[in-house]
């Protein structure tokens, strides 16, 4: 059972990357101090990795689902 401060991996994903669109629009501004350039830089490369981890999960959690599929049993319908 998933604890309350737990995410799905889906909302997870989404939070993650709502926060990398987040850093790309202040890097994008080019207002910034170097200091906190680079910070921002560093938890995109971080996000972007974290979301890409999940991207990946769930390809594979889709793959083994789809040979799951493929090593049942035909059914049958009547038609």
């Amino acid at each position: 059972m998933m604890r309350t401060d737990e995410h799905a991996p889906g909302e997870e994903y989404e939070a993650l990357y709502l926060r990398l669109q987040q850093i790309v629009e202040q890097l994008e501004t080019g207002d910034l101090p170097l200091a906190q350039a680079l910070a921002l830089y560093e938890e995109g490369v971080a996000t972007a990795k974290a979301c890409q981890r999940l991207l990946d999960h769930a390809a594979l959690r889709v793959r083994t689902l789809m040979d799951g599929a493929d090593q049942l049993p035909a059914v049958e319908t009547d038609a």
